[in-house]
Formats: structure tokens, sequence, C-alpha cells
């Protein structure tokens, strides 16, 4: 019979507690949103930076074309005979204000400026400039002389008509290369190439006439 009774519950005080499984319950979910709040002001912080670097990516730090200019040509040195041809032998010097705009955020770092003289499609003279280097939002201007060769010009069939029009028909192609480096994250090499054609008085030795293209090869 005794062993037929029924074994005693266990103490009261062993029982789990819903108290306690509350609690638990209740501090999970407070990580929970914890996490979920610091991971969401992550991301939008992140994604709040990757807009600004874009934003600036196509605005401030854009790499714009630098810009050549022809501001003006002086001829000297002009030696004529009768006061209408250029006399032989003799060289006419002329003197090209060139100057290179850099309307980025960087400096502009170029190399040697080259700059060559065509009478009707035939080399007359070329000059070489230093290279520099122009800064942010600034203009370098330089001064380049050209010694022309005067008996390529006398040994061409058009300076007859050139003499009796009194004018001198000259084309210059002026060449820049160089690098713009923005943070050294943004590189970009390019050339900035200018064709003028101009017209030259041969008595006032003065630019009577110019036209000026430019292109930008990268």
């Amino acid at each position: 019979m005794e062993r037929d009774q029924a074994k005693p519950l266990a103490p009261v005080s062993e029982l789990p507690s819903s108290d306690d499984g509350e609690a638990a319950l209740h501090l999970n979910q407070v990580r929970r949103k914890k996490f979920v709040k610091c991971f969401g002001s992550v991301a939008a912080l992140a994604i709040i930076l990757a807009v600004v670097i874009i934003i600036l990516i196509f605005t401030v730090f854009r790499v714009k074309d630098p810009i050549i200019n022809m501001n003006g040509v002086v001829v000297t040195s002009l030696e004529l005979i009768n006061g209408t041809t250029p006399k032989p032998g003799s060289n006419i010097s002329v003197t090209a204000d060139v100057s290179v705009k850099n309307p980025n955020v960087a400096s502009f770092k170029y190399r040697n400026t080259t700059t060559t003289l065509y009478y009707y499609g035939k080399v007359v003279g070329d000059a070489r400039g230093p290279p520099g280097r122009a800064k942010a939002h600034r203009t370098v201007r330089m001064n380049i002389t050209i010694d022309i060769i005067v008996d390529r010009i006398l040994a061409s069939p058009n300076l007859v008509t050139d003499v009796r029009s009194r004018m001198l028909t000259m084309v210059s192609y002026s060449r820049v290369g160089g690098r713009i480096n923005i943070l050294n994250i943004i590189k970009r090499h390019v050339i900035v190439k200018m064709n003028c054609s101009m017209t030259v008085n041969i008595f006032s030795q003065a630019i009577q006439q110019q036209k000026c293209k430019r292109q930008v090869d990268v």
C-alpha cells in the first residue's frame, strides 16, 4: 500500500516564476530595439556621407578643362626691303602673350608649352615655354617668343600676293599638356590645344585679325 501512495509534489519555491520570464522577454525586446536604432543610425549616416561625396564629385570636385588663350601677338625685328618685302637672311621675332586658366579646385601642373607658326602649311618658326603650375582658380600668363625663318617665307609662292595686300596670313598652333590632381584621388591628364589664324600688317607690324579654336584631349 505504501508503494501505491503518490509521491509528494516539488516545493513551490522550485517552480519557474512567470515574472522572471516576462522580465527576460522585456529585456530582449529593449536590446533588439536599441540594436535596430543603432543600425539605422549608422546606415543613415553612411547614406548621407555617400550622397555628400557624390554631390562633391559632380560639383566641386568635378574636373574641368583648363582654358588656353592667345591674348595678343607683337611682331618685332621685322626688316623690310623697300618697305614691302622681308630682308633675306633676317629673322622676324613674334612674341605671343599666352595664358592658361585653371577653373578647378586643385592645381594644374603642366609640362613644356610648345607653339609652332605656319605660313601656308609650312613651319616657319617654333618655340617652347617653360613648365609650370596654375593654382586653383588662377590664370598663368607667359610670353613666348618665336623666331621666324624669313627664307622659308620668301620661298613661298604666296608671298607676292601677301606683299601686294600688305598682309601676311599665318597660323599658330599651341599645345599645353599636364595633369590635374585632386586629393590624390581624382587624377586626370589633359592636353589643351589651340589653333589661331592671324593676319599681320607688314607696315604697322600689328595683328589685324585673329581667330582661335580650342580643343582638349584627355
